[in-house]
């Protein structure tokens, strides 16, 4: 078990250069890339804001404002009537002005050693703002997750052994509602009913503590924190537990239906004995394996409406934000490390493997 250990955790590396070697190619052919925006923001015709010139000193902006000559030179189309020089600044402050192949190598270079460098349009490392919505994307997937499957798995083996009865008909019916009604859906209805909507007032609609969450105790901090994550973490786990639901029903449905457990059946065993030593090893492998895929899409994919409508920012919003503003150093960060985390799940996952079912060797395969 040890060398297989080590192979997956060395493939992790190949893995790793493949997928940030694609996207790093694919951005830089893309159009609308930061130092475009740049130029949009000088001329007055970009979304204004977090303008890209506020990183520029006051010299240097003078300097570039008042340059709005030339510029037909420039590979970039909105750059006409812009200096040359202007444009040069610009690809210089943004690390443009360097080939291709070396911004690549460099990038791998740095992300060897997780450095991921600054924001382009945030005045800030790229660690810090991960670090600093972390929290948040841990608060909503760690809770919401854990209760999914504290939920569904056992609801799930309870279907599967009341197959066709009164319990499995009424739940299969929550199940569907669950299923065909989104998560931010059941966000923007929980708002409605208990957030100050129309109805009544009881939980905070945005924001992960209070603004006084400094000053209360210990146990006061604890309350408020669940008090805040109490709506955001229903909406998901009410979006979420249909399809871990059926999957594990499914799944231990098509085992009691073998022939081994009728064999066992025959042979005198209990229904429980059958359940827990015999079906619950084969019928979780399924489970297990999709693990990785529901971690990565509860923890940022399916974050992201739902930060959105509470007001948290997490990473999920943080990636959107940094992809629609090109921002390239939060942009690819996330995605390493996104990546990253999915394949240790899935090395995790497969250790799994073999605590469910002994059976399973992985150093027999070839």
């Amino acid at each position: 078990m040890l060398s297989y250990i080590l192979r997956r955790l060395l493939l992790i590396i190949p893995t790793l250069w493949a997928i940030i070697t694609i996207n790093f190619f694919i951005v830089q052919i893309a159009p609308g890339g930061p130092v475009e925006q740049a130029i949009a923001n000088m001329q007055g015709i970009g979304q204004g804001g977090s303008s890209a010139l506020q990183r520029i000193s006051g010299s240097e902006a003078g300097d570039l404002g008042g340059a709005r000559l030339v510029g037909e030179g420039s590979t970039y189309r909105g750059a006409r009537g812009l200096d040359p020089q202007v444009i040069a600044e610009i690809e210089k402050r943004y690390g443009f002005d360097k080939p291709i192949g070396v911004r690549y190598l460099t990038m791998l270079k740095n992300y060897a050693t997780f450095n991921f460098g600054d924001s382009l349009f945030r005045g800030r490392t790229v660690l810090e703002l991960i670090g600093e919505r972390f929290p948040v994307s841990i608060s909503l997937g760690l809770w919401s997750m854990l209760i999914i499957y504290l939920v569904s798995i056992p609801l799930g083996i309870r279907k599967a052994v009341k197959n066709g009865a009164k319990f499995d008909t009424w739940t299969s019916g929550i199940i569907i509602v669950g299923n065909a009604i989104p998560s931010f859906l059941f966000a923007v209805l929980l708002i409605v009913l208990f957030s100050g909507g129309s109805f009544l007032k009881i939980f905070p609609l945005r924001g992960l503590f209070s603004a006084n969450f400094a000053e209360l105790s210990i146990g006061g901090k604890i309350l408020d924190y669940f008090w805040h994550l109490c709506l955001p973490t229903l909406a998901m786990v009410i979006g979420g537990f249909a399809s871990l639901t059926m999957l594990t029903k499914n799944s231990f449905l098509d085992e009691i239906n073998k022939q081994y457990v009728m064999t066992a059946r025959a042979k005198g065993l209990t229904e429980k004995s059958i359940l827990t030593k015999h079906v619950f090893q084969n019928a979780m492998l399924i489970i297990v394996s999709g693990f990785p895929a529901a971690f990565i899409g509860i923890f940022f994919t399916g974050n992201l409406l739902i930060e959105t409508i509470f007001s948290l920012d997490g990473l999920g919003l943080l990636g959107l934000e940094s992809t629609m503003q090109r921002d390239y150093p939060v942009f690819f960060a996330t995605l390493y490390i996104f990546t990253l985390i999915g394949l240790v799940l899935s090395l995790l996952s497969d250790l799994m493997y073999t605590i469910i079912d002994p059976r399973i060797d992985f150093e027999k395969r070839t």
